[in-house]
């Protein structure tokens, strides 16, 4: 038997498929063969299980993970009382708020957690939360990251309400939502093929989607891919070839003419928000300023 000895260099930390766990981040030398293992304090208290490592070799170099143990023992008691572990689901996706993106949202700082998604039926949905939205606070808990959202959201019980604080268009609104149980699969498939029509904007060649692709829930109301891409203000924002553009500064457009009116009338030398779907992945808002 061994111990090893480290520090908690961050709590709350989201990981990869992980979104629900908020886990302790320590430089504590944690091997394979030790997840499941005890992290103690030191009054001998065990704070986590031990979970995983990140490492590009396989063996421990110099971050690794646990649960935090309030969460196992709930996890414990639920599936004495059910068998099987229920969480709360909220229904959005979410990124974290940059330093370029609170300027293009006029935030102060980077604070709360940026809506990227509603899903279609959703708690969200229902309640009205909407894309662009930025979740302040859920149930009077202040969101300083994106990380923090998901457990509040998993630990509330299908059936309640929670009161969710957001910013939209520079005003501050409370959105009661009753919470629902997660699904067992909430993921929503995107996909994009090429398109005969394009036109080229910011050093993007674009052309718009089909009739297939706009079956899909997020992109009913339209969007444009990018088929290539060259160095410009684009670029430097870091849009890829292949993604989906499907908004711009809040508003969405359906065809490129739409797109290049409203780049025309975005301000010089100040960042805007840009909203495109990676790699059939979750969406994603990018910072855009337009250089003079």
């Amino acid at each position: 038997y061994t111990v090893t000895a480290g520090i908690v260099s961050a709590k709350g930390r989201s990981l990869p498929d992980s979104n629900y766990v908020p886990f302790l981040q320590t430089d504590v030398a944690i091997n394979p063969g030790n997840s499941g293992g005890p992290l103690f304090n030191l009054n001998g208290e065990v704070v986590g299980i031990n979970s995983q490592i990140y490492s590009r070799t396989g063996s421990y170099s110099g971050l690794s993970f646990a649960v935090p143990i309030d969460l196992a023992l709930d996890i414990v008691e639920q599936l004495k009382e059910s068998g099987k572990v229920a969480r709360g689901w909220l229904g959005i996706y979410i990124q974290e708020i940059t330093g370029d993106l609170s300027k293009s949202f006029n935030l102060d700082k980077p604070i709360g957690a940026l809506v990227s998604q509603v899903i279609k039926d959703s708690p969200a949905e229902k309640a009205g939360i909407e894309v662009g939205d930025i979740v302040l606070s859920f149930n009077g808990i202040e969101i300083t990251s994106s990380s923090m959202l998901p457990p509040l959201v998993g630990s509330i019980t299908a059936g309640a309400k929670a009161t969710v604080e957001v910013l939209r268009n520079d005003q501050r609104m409370n959105i009661e939502v009753t919470i629902e149980q997660l699904p067992s699969d909430e993921a929503i498939a995107m996909g994009a093929t090429e398109s005969s029509q394009q036109s080229e904007v910011l050093g993007m060649t674009l052309s718009a989607l089909n009739s297939e692709q706009r079956e899909k829930p997020s992109l009913k109301e339209g969007g444009l891919i990018v088929q290539s891409i060259k160095d410009g203000d684009a670029l430097k924002a870091g849009v890829q070839k292949g993604d989906i553009l499907v908004m711009l500064n809040n508003q969405r457009f359906e065809s490129v003419e739409q797109f290049a009116e409203l780049v025309d009338e975005l301000p010089q030398d100040r960042f805007v928000a840009l909203l495109v779907i990676r790699d059939s992945e979750n969406p994603l808002f990018i910072a855009l300023k337009l250089s003079n």
